[in-house]
């Protein structure tokens, strides 16, 4: 079964760093787009990055550009958001999906992890 899980959360001062991981099985790694999401208490989910190697392409959220960087690890059927310069309206649950690169870019993506927590303090 597909299975994604999210991990690397905490908390962090503004202007920190983060490095979450998210761990994917069930599936083949290569033919899917896998996207962060977050969601902050009292707000909309929110698309944060995305990945695509069958594209070879990387995809960010105005408001992280030039801050967060998204890769993958093949080997181990991981990917990463590497999130620096954080701020405290980066604090929320980001949670990590997988489906087509057009399902993943809608904010529709069909497999998703539990989350994890990411709080910034000022």
């Amino acid at each position: 079964e597909v299975q994604l899980q999210a991990s690397g959360g905490g908390l962090v001062q503004a202007g920190g760093s983060l490095r979450l991981s998210c761990a994917a099985s069930g599936f083949t790694f290569d033919d899917y787009t896998i996207g962060w999401f977050r969601q902050a208490p009292g707000t909309e989910r929110e698309g944060v990055s995305c990945i695509s190697n069958s594209y070879g392409i990387t995809h960010y959220a105005d408001s992280v550009k030039g801050r967060f960087t998204i890769s993958s690890d093949k080997a181990k059927n991981t990917v990463y958001l590497q999130m620096n310069s954080l701020r405290p309206e980066d604090t929320a649950v980001y949670y990590c999906a997988a489906d087509t690169f057009r399902a993943v870019v809608s904010g529709r993506p069909n497999y998703w992890g539990q989350g994890t927590q990411v709080t910034v303090s000022s």
